[in-house]
């Protein structure tokens, strides 16, 4: 079934994407959720009128968050964790936290947006995140775990 997504659906698509994807997920999910809407011809119509309005808010959208991304690829955050003699960390270090390091270092990141290579770093060291600034466009934060 095709259907314009209303909203950003992690691994489905974008806001104002026309995705396929299976008739009970459509109407049993993504419609009653308010998250897209059935891909008729007249929505298609609309659809093609709100995308040329938005085109231009897009390319300067892009431009600005190729800035942040070539920010983000040079930056180095230190996050502060207690830790053992061994350098095992009591606890572990995850998304919530860099996102907090980051947002201390003037940009503003979520959390939903960053994703590491593992879940929880449970170890002092010098890791990499991904950082999703906007739609595909991806940074590549460096940060180093250190004992308090």
């Amino acid at each position: 079934m095709d259907i314009i997504l209303k909203e950003d659906v992690n691994k489905v698509g974008h806001k104002n994407d026309i995705v396929t994807v299976k008739t009970g997920f459509a109407r049993n999910f993504l419609i009653p959720q308010g998250k897209a809407i059935a891909a008729t011809e007249s929505a298609r119509k609309v659809l093609a009128e709100v995308i040329r309005q938005q085109s231009h808010k897009a390319a300067k959208a892009l431009e600005a968050a190729q800035g942040i991304v070539d920010a983000l690829n040079k930056l180095t955050v230190r996050i502060g964790a207690k830790a053992g003699e061994t350098g095992k960390i009591f606890g572990s270090v995850n998304n919530i936290q860099l996102a907090e390091a980051i947002q201390a270092a003037g940009y503003d990141i979520e959390r939903k947006q960053i994703t590491l290579s593992n879940d929880a770093i449970k170890e002092l060291g010098s890791y990499e995140a991904k950082v999703k600034v906007y739609k595909d466009t991806v940074a590549t934060v460096k940060f180093d775990v250190v004992a308090e």
